[in-house]
């Protein structure tokens, strides 16, 4: 008898595209796999639809707030629904940047500086000297990301605008010059690093992480020997210390034009990584030998409550 997974997808964030794309994926290869498969597209009524259903497991395919915060997880933790991915904790951890910033910071993990303010206290003044990097506090896909240049004589006036959509309150960062880099980790075993070249934008924004050719990945990245080994190091550290479960991903910008061994920044934590076919985590998965179904099946077969 094959295991009956709810594949959790969809919901309402800003992310809700991406979730729809990354649960598609999941669905469709866990069917071919051999799962019996329900899809869900998580609405409020979500608890009602899982009690009905009765799944073996929930594959969280959710991204943004309340996917990935720790609400759902709350929500099959009381249920009893075993569950992929973090639990409760971590994932309200990692979602909150300035936590987990600090978190990282305890166990040695190097950061940037930052500062968590309102986004009105801004206003015409820099909050840290140019140039730097406003975001909100708990949003992923890099929604609501404003760089700020050397030159700019001050904060460009969206941040506390109406227009604005992602939270009252925002980190200031230091922004870090360099490469964009990211490293998976599946359960206790840190896998390959990856670099991610943008085409034609900054930063890995959200075209570049979703668009048909929006970014280069370079898998594995090309880097010193040391300095790939350290950002495995630092990626399985992350996780651990903020207590992860299955898989995730750590962000780091890696400056080489600073001192001999450069200077290398951990962003974030990604407790949700995104799963559709350009995805960064199904590709250093596969270049580590586990093809897509095989990486999914280990997601269900480590699939837990009281993560």
């Amino acid at each position: 008898m094959s295991k009956h997974v709810a594949v959790l997808m969809g919901g309402f964030s800003s992310e809700r595209p991406v979730s729809l794309s990354s649960g598609k994926a999941c669905a469709d290869t866990l069917e071919e796999a051999g799962y019996r498969v329900s899809r869900v597209d998580v609405e409020r009524d979500v608890g009602s639809v899982l009690a009905e259903l009765k799944p073996d497991v929930a594959f969280n395919a959710l991204h943004g707030p309340f996917g990935e915060d720790g609400t759902i997880q709350g929500v099959l933790e009381y249920l009893q629904i075993p569950y992929t991915h973090s639990g409760v904790l971590a994932s309200a951890l990692a979602m909150n940047k300035e936590q987990a910033k600090r978190v990282a910071k305890a166990v040695g993990i190097p950061v940037a500086e930052s500062r968590v303010m309102s986004r009105f206290a801004i206003g015409n003044k820099h909050p840290m000297p140019a140039p730097y990097v406003v975001k909100p506090v708990s949003e992923g896909s890099s929604f609501g990301i404003v760089i700020v240049d050397e030159g700019q004589s001050h904060p460009p006036q969206v941040i506390g605008s109406d227009e604005w959509r992602y939270g009252d309150t925002v980190m200031v960062e230091r922004y870090i010059a360099g490469r964009e880099l990211t490293c998976a980790v599946m359960g206790d075993v840190v896998l390959g690093v990856t670099e991610i070249i943008p085409v034609g934008s900054k930063f890995y924004d959200f075209d570049a992480k979703y668009a048909t050719g929006g970014s280069k990945h370079e898998c594995p990245a090309n880097l010193k020997p040391n300095i790939y080994q350290k950002i495995q190091t630092l990626s399985l550290k992350a996780h651990q210390a903020i207590g992860c479960r299955g898989v995730s991903r750590s962000d780091f910008r890696y400056d080489d034009r600073r001192g001999e061994d450069g200077e290398l920044i951990w962003l974030e934590v990604n407790t949700q990584p995104g799963m559709t076919p350009t995805s960064l985590v199904p590709e250093i998965a596969l270049h580590a030998g586990h093809s897509f179904a095989e990486l999914l099946s280990w997601m269900v077969e480590d699939a837990s409550c009281l993560r």
